[in-house]
């Protein structure tokens, strides 16, 4: 197994926020991996044995499967402001949603059943990452109230903005498949949805990728969820979201 190095830790914020010792203590359990988009972290309904934390541009997504539809509709994205696994949970427990790469790109990996001890050990270690759960469930409950809200325009400027926060830039991998299924919608709707912003300048695509072309005027077209979910994860995780 191979520790991560310095300049890896720090390219997660989630780590790069840690104490030396808190780094010291977690790192000599990681694995350091590069994934491509699709892999799996973790699948709902079994243990989470493995916590992830995306770096770089790297980007995961939670994915909750509907019965009724037969389809799964992304609920969040973590970039690297955060993690996926078990961050919070003591002792084996299932995961209730899917998570998977979204878009390709380096994870330090580490077992929940070390990471369980190195939090036994650092109370700011507990502390720290408690936090980030309260950050987490936000997001998720803000995106819950945004679905019943806001329009469709809207929330896709939401999720466009929260994947350049994430990855600390103006690039990344999407296809409009996948941005449907964050969106809830059928494919046509982002399509044509997409052909708008494009067409005002917001952004521009390729096969796979979304560029964003005017930040601004993006958020102007967003909802005002954007903006609590950054209130937020500065109040409670200063600097992490968006990436000073």
């Amino acid at each position: 197994m191979t520790a991560p190095t310095v300049d890896q830790m720090a390219s997660n914020a989630l780590l790069a926020k840690l104490r030396e010792d808190d780094q010291r203590r977690l790192a000599a359990h990681m694995m350091v991996l590069d994934l491509k988009a699709g892999h799996t972290l973790q699948r709902a309904g079994e243990t989470v044995t493995d916590t992830w934390f995306p770096c770089g541009a790297a980007l995961a997504a939670f994915r909750v499967w509907i019965d009724d539809v037969n389809r799964g509709i992304e609920v969040a994205l973590v970039g690297q402001e955060g993690a996926i696994g078990g961050i919070v949970s003591n002792g084996n427990v299932p995961a209730y949603a899917t998570s998977e790469v979204l878009t390709s790109g380096r994870f330090l990996r580490i077992k929940t059943s070390a990471l369980e001890h190195a939090k036994l050990d650092s109370i700011a270690l507990r502390h720290w990452f408690s936090r980030y759960s309260d950050c987490l469930i936000a997001q998720i409950l803000q995106t819950a109230a945004c679905n019943a809200a806001h329009t469709i325009t809207q929330r896709t400027a939401k999720w466009l903005l929260a994947a350049i926060a994430r990855s600390s830039g103006t690039e990344f991998e999407m296809t409009h498949e996948q941005l449907a299924e964050m969106l809830g919608v059928g494919r046509t709707f982002v399509t044509r949805i997409v052909r708008v912003l494009r067409d005002e300048g917001l952004i521009a695509t390729r096969r796979g990728r979304f560029i964003i072309t005017d930040e601004a005027a993006l958020r102007t077209t967003s909802c005002s969820c954007t903006t609590s979910i950054e209130d937020h994860f500065d109040t409670v995780l200063h600097g992490i979201y968006p990436i000073e």
